[in-house]
């Protein structure tokens, strides 16, 4: 889950988190890729198979939904028949342009993914309706996509980040069928384990005074007072959503364009903790229903429990794993190398047959 914080504010730290003193991870990209490329990129990589004017792969694709009809934005980067990426940002509310470090990993692997903002996000139409801020209705909406881009199971991988991994595991619920893998990152199974999490065992780990400072403020609901973000920021977004200081720019940029109103609605004010319509949201005893190959992703750091995401891997059928030790919830920036290693071994272990379940990568 990502949260979003005003630019002045952001301009000092970091849909989501999920969102400064105290960031103990270097700012420094590491100088050895961990991910440097095995074999060189297939000559068809980028030549797109547009017809008439190109756009640059960008494709909007009219939804319908309950109220009516809207567009949804799409991009895909490269080509590749057997590896299709599809991305789901997290927020609730945030946009694809977080996932812009992919850029710098898959090309070179031959890796066809697709930026996507969901309704109410980005690019895509924003309908002003909380009544749209529907998981089931963004599982309906996920599927049309899918539908517009010609994606099935021979070549569809869907990965989806904090609230997309909600996301992306209830459309793998009802339409696995159609996928390939599934890739969650970063995110529980349990909103209610999630909300236990964040007040067991990462609100401990605060000064006492800070916390009860917070409290207070919760308590009186007053969340718009800069003081909660004031303490928010250093004492847990930059411990647990984003440890590089200042934030990479995508993140900032992405997360300055949130939409509060699909945000709010659906996790509530705050990274700490949930309140919102996904607050009783539990899929941990459907699990065993998954038998497509899934990774789940997480970071020793995370707003999320990373023996939990670890946990995610041995309760489906065909499960692998990747805890990234020096990696937050947003693992893709600070623990970098790892999370993109980790995700491209896996993509290419299920593409070429080697796929082992109960790997931890």
């Amino acid at each position: 889950m990502k949260k979003c914080f005003p630019t002045r504010l952001l301009s000092l730290a970091l849909l989501g988190g999920a969102l400064l003193a105290g960031c103990s991870q270097s700012q420094t990209p590491a100088t050895t890729d961990a991910t440097a490329p095995s074999t060189t990129m297939p000559a068809n990589y980028f030549p797109a198979p547009e017809t008439g004017v190109k756009t640059g792969g960008v494709q909007v694709i009219p939804i319908t939904t309950p109220k009516g009809k809207f567009n949804v934005w799409t991009k895909r980067f490269g080509n590749n028949p057997k590896i299709k990426v599809l991305l789901l940002n997290g927020g609730p509310g945030a946009t694809h342009e977080y996932f812009e470090c992919m850029e710098s990993f898959l090309p070179q692997e031959g890796v066809e993914f697709i930026y996507y903002d969901q309704l109410g996000c980005g690019n895509s139409d924003n309908p002003k309706d909380t009544a749209m801020w529907s998981l089931p209705r963004y599982v309906e909406e996920v599927e049309q996509v899918r539908q517009a881009l010609k994606l099935d199971k021979n070549n569809f991988y869907l990965l989806g980040h904090s609230w997309g991994g909600i996301l992306a595991a209830e459309y793998a619920f009802k339409y696995q069928q159609h996928l390939k893998g599934l890739i969650i990152s970063n995110m529980m199974m349990s909103c209610p384990a999630y909300g236990k999490y964040a007040d067991e065992v990462l609100a401990k780990q605060m000064k006492p005074e800070v916390l009860a400072e917070i409290r207070a403020i919760e308590a009186k609901k007053d969340f718009s007072n800069p003081r909660y973000m004031g303490l928010l920021e250093p004492n847990f977004y930059a411990e647990h959503l984003c440890r590089i200081v200042p934030n990479p720019e995508p993140v900032t940029r992405a997360m300055s364009k949130i939409n509060q109103s699909l945000y709010v609605t659906m996790q509530g004010p705050s990274e700490f903790g949930i309140s919102g319509k996904l607050t009783t949201w539990d899929r941990t005893k459907d699990l065993p229903q998954l038998t497509v190959p899934v990774l789940s992703i997480g970071g020793k750091y995370d707003t999320m429990d990373p023996a939990h995401m670890a946990w995610i891997a041995t309760q489906v059928k065909n499960g692998n794993s990747l805890i990234c030790p020096n990696g937050s919830h947003m693992s893709m920036y600070d623990d970098q190398q790892t999370y993109m290693k980790g995700f491209l071994t896996f993509l290419k272990s299920v593409d070429d047959g080697s796929f082992k379940p109960g790997t931890k990568l």
